[in-house]
């Protein structure tokens, strides 16, 4: 099966941080052993970005072949340049935007990049979003369009729409998580310092990325040590060895970083790890148990109650 591919439309005056932020998710993702491929392709022979930054040739965008299931991203650009007359009259790029919609190509945003979309008719009666200056231009331009505030991203039949600039990167996260699972968007975020990693409307968490907003490096190697390593027993002492610290301190300094205890942030990695694991009808709950550090059957389903 062919890599899944992750292309991006790089247009002129594109917002640096809109395309760099993303771009780096996907690239850290392969890194860790994701089956992806980056692509780029724009509309233009030569582009800048919106701080005239040039950025070399690329693809134009009809040279780009999908497979059902690739991911098109849409950075931000200038609105300036976007709502432009010279803009406006791209048909050509409207039609193929809406041909890849129909080949089942999943198409994204990200700020401004919401505009790209709507001027090709793919957000008329869909929910979306963008940056939040944005938000009321956007659906008095657009008035088909349902124009969501305050929140990060938005997903309506297969078209994801983000927020301004680093929102970007938690949308990247969430395609992450999809595509793999939580506990490999977390080792991504890991990678790039982001130890909270937020949701479209914020109001869920990964688990694997909670009770990580503390700087604290010794408390984040204990966190790292009992995610990687779930199926393991593990003593307070071997903990506070990791942490560097004595026992005593790592139960206090822990439960004043992260606001739990170390039993209890324990727990909820087993119970993440459950969710996983029982979505397998062949793993039994022995099985499961030893994949969780559990003693049994029993102590599976007790936790599974819970869930």
């Amino acid at each position: 099966m062919a890599a899944k591919k992750i292309v991006f439309m790089l247009l002129p005056e594109i917002q640096l941080l809109d395309l760099a932020g993303a771009d780096q998710v996907f690239y850290e993702a392969i890194c860790y052993g994701s089956d992806l491929k980056i692509e780029y392709c724009s509309i233009e022979n030569s582009i800048s970005t919106s701080t005239l930054l040039p950025i070399g040739q690329v693809k134009r965008f009809t040279e780009i072949v999908f497979q059902e299931g690739d991911y098109l991203i849409i950075p931000g650009a200038e609105t300036s340049y976007l709502l432009s007359d010279g803009f406006r009259v791209k048909k050509e790029l409207f039609e193929w935007l809406k041909m890849a919609y129909m080949q089942k190509i999943i198409l994204c945003s990200i700020c401004t990049g919401a505009f790209v979309l709507a001027l090709a008719g793919l957000l008329d009666g869909r929910k979306c979003t963008t940056h939040w200056k944005r938000t009321a231009h956007l659906q008095t331009l657009f008035p088909k369009t349902e124009v969501v505030e305050n929140i990060l991203f938005i997903e309506d039949e297969r078209i994801l729409t983000s927020a301004g600039v680093t929102s970007g990167i938690d949308l990247a996260l969430h395609i992450i998580s999809k595509l793999e699972d939580d506990a490999f968007a977390y080792k991504v975020a890991r990678e790039l310092v982001i130890y909270m990693r937020r949701q479209g409307t914020h109001a869920q968490q990964s688990i694997f990325l909670q009770y990580r907003n503390h700087i604290h490096s010794g408390i984040h190697k204990v966190q790292d040590w009992l995610q990687d390593n779930i199926s393991q027993k593990s003593s307070l002492p071997e903990l506070a060895e990791i942490a560097c610290m004595s026992t005593r301190n790592l139960t206090r300094v822990f439960k004043k970083e992260t606001g739990i205890s170390i039993n209890d942030f324990t727990t909820l990695i087993r119970k993440e790890k459950i969710k996983a694991l029982v979505k397998n009808p062949d793993m039994t709950q022995s099985q499961i148990a030893r994949h969780c550090g559990l003693k049994s059957e029993r102590q599976v389903i007790r936790l599974m109650k819970q869930l």
